[in-house]
């Protein structure tokens, strides 16, 4: 309630250490990767080829394989009083992740979005380690080319302690027409801490800069719990979409401390 605590998205695409092979040691913070090249993401080692007859056709002939991945990184020491997520948009294919040598856990899939918590295995205002094992042998699986590597971006994030959660807003537009639409907002927020807290949830559409409509909802929310909230807001006369007329409005939500009054 005293201070503003932000949520904070660090870009993570920069100076990425990669060798292909298969290194187990590199799990490691104490492994040697001075030898390794470095890379900025998106990164896709399978375009270096060699091209060969004896790939799959599927991947323009083009090897797979086993890749590692290091980075070094700091973070500050205010972001203790809050939760840290590593967040990958895309790596092909079987990753594993660690870091400071704690294994956080494998993604199978290739093409979907997923985040790990790192909060309890951070050293703040100190030098941090992660690797990233990807283990694309099984090159020939899919019907098209897919690469191997980080292929998309990767983000670090911050978040208090009392967050929504990640992909957790969600709305549908139940009602509309040329005079009226009615947007029914779904919203699941997390309480991290291990007490009660009171906030607010705040909900404004925007068509530009010109708010349309807002919605508040006062909570308390349960400790070490998760809450779904529903809002509705109404626009009056609302632009369609189209193709002709690709107009879209922003929804913009958050979550505010606050003390409620007796």
């Amino acid at each position: 309630n005293a201070q503003n605590i932000d949520r904070e998205v660090v870009n993570f695409n920069f100076g990425w250490k990669f060798m292909k092979g298969d290194f187990p040691d590199a799990r490691t913070p104490e492994f040697d990767d001075s030898g390794w090249r470095t890379f900025d993401i998106p990164h896709d080692w399978s375009i270096e080829g060699p091209f060969s007859p004896k790939w799959a056709s599927c991947t323009g002939y083009l090897p797979g394989g086993i890749g590692w991945y290091r980075k070094t990184f700091d973070v500050p020491r205010s972001w203790k009083k809050g939760k840290v997520f590593v967040m990958f948009e895309g790596i092909y294919n079987n990753s594993e992740i660690w870091i400071n040598g704690n294994y956080l856990g494998k993604r199978p899939n290739g093409y979907i979005s997923f985040q790990n918590d790192i909060t309890p295995f951070l050293k703040y205002g100190k030098t941090n380690i992660m690797s990233v094992k990807i283990d694309h042998s099984k090159y020939a699986d899919s019907r098209w080319y897919t690469g191997s590597g980080i292929y998309r971006n990767v983000k670090l994030i911050f978040t208090p302690e009392i967050h929504i959660e990640l992909w957790g807003i969600n709305y549908t537009t139940r009602v509309i027409d040329n005079n009226r639409a009615e947007m029914d907002i779904k919203v699941k927020v997390v309480n991290e801490k291990n007490n009660k807290a009171n906030v607010e949830l705040v909900s404004v559409l925007y068509d530009g800069n010109e708010i349309i409509d807002q919605v508040s909802s006062l909570l308390t929310l349960q400790p070490a719990g998760e809450t779904l909230v529903e809002q509705k807001l109404v626009v009056p006369e609302p632009i369609l979409w189209s193709v002709d007329n690709p107009h879209l409005y922003t929804l913009v939500t958050t979550v505010k401390g606050r003390r409620f009054s007796d």
